[in-house]
């Protein structure tokens, strides 16, 4: 008789964003002549830009010929990709970081979810909520949540670290001693970010403690502001404690042609149930050679484009579309009376719904009443619960005209 693997029963109903797909879907189908405009999930818009297109374009007749041919390409990513990422991500910042420490993937939501692979059952998971479901649902299937308290909505396992605007959207450390601490900033769904100084007393925390702290900077490139930290690294000491996931899909546009990169470095230890120091460097190469076979070799070049003068210039102008986009939306709400966080260094708004209805109840009224597309708050913890995100994604048309549809909505 095959057995399952019976954590995947304690995950609760379906994924946040497939059940935002069917809601939408079975409104469409029931109101085929009203026109949607989907703010919610965090999908882009703007083409990829010409820089990565034309790499790509050059890779593909590249590998149409005998000498230009590839075959199964190194799993941890290109050389040429990994210094890229080196010298434009970390050594322009002054940090050191060297290509064996990059781990190219096909996306950040895979690496999020895959290295719990190299992590003991055991380990005590804290998370900050709302969060991104990954994080949780990944540790779930793993084992390490413990079952569901349905009354409270919290895994009986997991620190939930709150994350609202009772304490600025700054996690507070846990009191009690935690094994993997999981930040993402800037922050997805709120939008917020953490100050170079507030992220060392994470830095700090997991050093005392010999925590691993799993750092989500997908949305660095968004960053406006000063002294908003761009990588974990920035912070001394940081690399004894944090690997860093890093994404091309809403820097460049790559949610469809799928690639990223995870930093491990190799001063990075965790250890046996005996006390003895493993690096994170070898286990994470050792996995990613057992079950991955590498990006391939077209995408990993248009990648490389990013880097590039015109890449750079090209993708700054998409960002700073996505970012004009995240100041329609914040500006709109608040003039229509809603209290707005984020849409300054990240293209997420973070809107407080109102008073005496629920996130998903928001979520109905707004789809059917003004037939805009948000996501409910509650879908990414308990803490979410009264609040509810909108995305920048959007094309500029659409964003314009999903806000005056709400300015003008009687709620």
């Amino acid at each position: 008789m095959a057995k399952i693997n019976e954590n995947f029963l304690e995950l609760q109903e379906s994924y946040l964003f497939s059940t935002v797909a069917k809601k939408v879907a079975k409104y469409t189908e029931e109101n085929p002549s009203k026109k949607i405009i989907k703010l919610g999930i965090g999908d882009v818009t703007k083409p990829i830009a010409k820089a990565c297109i034309e790499a790509l374009h050059k890779a593909v007749d590249e590998i149409g010929t005998s000498s230009g041919f590839k075959g199964y390409g190194p799993e941890q990513g290109y050389d040429f990709l990994r210094k890229a990422i080196v010298e434009n991500d970390y050594k322009s910042r002054g940090i050191e970081i060297s290509e064996d420490e990059i781990f190219v993937s096909d996306g950040a939501k895979c690496d999020c979810g895959n290295i719990v692979d190299i992590f003991s059952k055991n380990n005590k998971v804290a998370i900050t909520d709302p969060v991104y479901p990954v994080y949780l649902d990944t540790n779930v299937m793993s084992g390490r949540s413990g079952k569901y308290n349905k009354e409270k909505g919290i895994y009986e396992n997991i620190v939930y670290l709150p994350v609202t605007a009772e304490n600025n959207f700054i996690p507070e450390i846990p009191k009690e001693k935690v094994d993997m601490i999981y930040l993402c900033f800037p922050n997805n769904p709120t939008g917020t970010t953490l100050s170079k100084e507030e992220l060392k007393k994470w830095v700090d925390y997991a050093k005392q403690n010999k925590a691993i702290i799993l750092y989500d900077a997908a949305y660095e490139a968004f960053i406006t502001e000063e002294d908003i930290p761009h990588t974990i690294y920035e912070i001394e000491g940081a690399k004894d404690v944090a690997i860093e996931f890093k994404s091309f899909s809403k820097t460049a546009g790559f949610t469809g042609v799928r690639c990223a990169y995870v930093v491990v470095p190799k001063q990075l230890m965790a250890y046996t149930e005996e006390g003895k120091a493993e690096t994170l460097n070898k286990l994470w190469n050792r996995r990613t050679c057992t079950k991955f076979n590498g990006v391939s070799y077209i995408v990993q070049r248009a990648a490389e484009a990013t880097y590039t003068p015109e890449g750079k210039k090209q993708i700054k102008e998409n960002i700073n579309y996505y970012m004009e986009n995240a100041k329609i939306i914040k500006q709109g709400l608040e003039t229509a009376g809603f209290t707005v966080y984020g849409g300054v260094n990240s293209p997420y708004i973070w809107l407080k719904v109102p008073e005496g209805i629920t996130s998903w109840e928001f979520f109905d009224k707004l789809l059917e009443e003004v037939n805009v597309v948000g996501t409910p708050g509650s879908g990414f913890g308990p803490h979410g619960e009264g609040y509810f995100r909108l995305t920048a994604f959007g094309t500029k048309e659409n964003t314009i005209e999903a806000i005056e549809r709400i300015k003008n909505w009687k709620i």
